[in-house]
């Protein structure tokens, strides 16, 4: 897991349950089974019914995305794969990088550099490579969407239960001394909705548009390098260019 999910989660659950207890109240409230099932399932079901069926196959992508999104690596790093790339193809041609390219992991900077070494036109192969960085910015889009969607529907839903919680009150208003724990129990509904979509819901949508900013930038980096390897440039050339690419503060970190 990225720590910063796993670190964002515990200091706002920590802050509510520090709250609780200055406020006097029973932290242990919030394990109000009933409304945790009610704002998590309703939550979750009325979110996947504005998908589709393609869609739902790819939810387990999606949760991954936003909790283990995987390391980008340094662009820093990058750069310096690129520049090496370009120093050889220079001194030795296009195709004595061909055995290099198959030690290389990364699937993207593989397929664009085996476009090169096979001849394809440069201008084809820029756009068969920023028609894949669209396509995943696309399917990226869908997936916070989704999670933004579901920090929407929950505190309503909470309300819901809230409702709920306040009818079963009316209906036993012959015992007043039930009444107060009652209506504390109807309310935690509404608290597990609030919770629930600014905790985790809408963060995990914020965290997947970043995620794959980080992503797609670095995407886009690796086609430039590509592109300059392609057309010859020199390794000093091309250390310059990227790396007028990347942020001033990593481009500092490079410097340094």
């Amino acid at each position: 897991m990225d720590p910063s999910t796993l670190i964002g989660f515990v200091i706002s659950l920590v802050a509510l349950l520090v709250f609780m207890v200055m406020e006097g109240a029973d932290p242990t409230s919030l394990l109000f089974l009933p409304a945790i099932i009610l704002v998590i399932v309703a939550t979750f079901g009325a979110a996947m019914s504005g998908q589709t069926m393609s869609d739902l196959k790819k939810m387990g992508g999606w949760f991954k995305l936003a909790a283990m999104p995987g390391k980008v690596p340094p662009a820093a790093e990058q750069i310096q794969t690129l520049v090496g790339l370009a120093e050889k193809a220079r001194k030795e041609g296009l195709l004595a990088l061909e055995a290099q390219v198959k030690a290389i992991e990364d699937p993207f900077l593989k397929r664009g550099l085996q476009m090169g070494i096979d001849g394809t036109d440069p201008e084809e192969l820029r756009a068969v490579l920023e028609s894949e960085i669209a396509a995943k910015k696309a399917e990226d889009k869908v997936a916070a969407k989704f999670m933004n969607t579901m920090g929407g529907y929950a505190p309503t839903i909470g309300i819901v239960g809230c409702i709920v919680g306040l009818m079963n009150v009316m209906g036993n208003l012959s015992n007043p001394e039930a009444l107060g724990p009652m209506i504390a129990s109807a309310f935690v509904a509404t608290l597990w909705g609030v919770m629930a979509a600014n905790f985790w819901f809408l963060p995990m949508g914020a965290k997947i548009l970043r995620v794959s900013e980080l992503q797609a930038a670095q995407m886009e980096l690796l086609v430039e390098g590509i592109a300059e390897i392609q057309a010859g440039t020199s390794p000093r050339a091309v250390r310059l260019k990227l790396s007028a690419l990347i942020p001033p503060s990593e481009a500092a970190k490079e410097a340094a």
